[in-house]
């Protein structure tokens, strides 16, 4: 069995956190688009403020294993996966095949950050 040390697999459990606060500060007002948009900004801004609370220490933490572009190749994956299961259950907007398609070409490029 694979194990990782706690080091690196922290960092991505901080990113993983993180961007369910940052898409719900991003993405989750469409949901109540009759809420004036000074409110939606100001929630937004509130719950923006635990994904930096999480974002800060996953990427000072993580720079001591991993290079700023892998974590941002990371930030990026995880932001699309959290993005999805959002999109499909918080708003009612399932992902089709386009969508996906995309988003295995950003997992690829990813992907290519980590080689040496």
């Amino acid at each position: 069995m694979l194990t990782m040390p706690l080091e690196r697999i922290l960092p991505i459990a901080l990113l993983l956190g993180s961007n369910v606060f940052m898409t719900f500060a991003w993405y989750g007002h469409l949901k109540y688009k009759s809420a004036p948009l000074a409110v939606a900004i100001f929630a937004s801004w509130g719950i923006a403020f635990f994904e930096y609370c999480l974002m800060v220490p996953a990427n000072r933490m993580g720079s001591a294993v991993y290079s700023a572009p892998q974590l941002k190749g990371m930030q990026e994956v995880i932001t699309l996966l959290v993005f999805a299961g959002f999109s499909t259950w918080y708003l009612g907007q399932p992902l089709k095949w386009n969508h996906w398609a995309g988003f295995a070409m950003i997992v690829v490029a990813a992907w290519l950050i980590f080689l040496d």
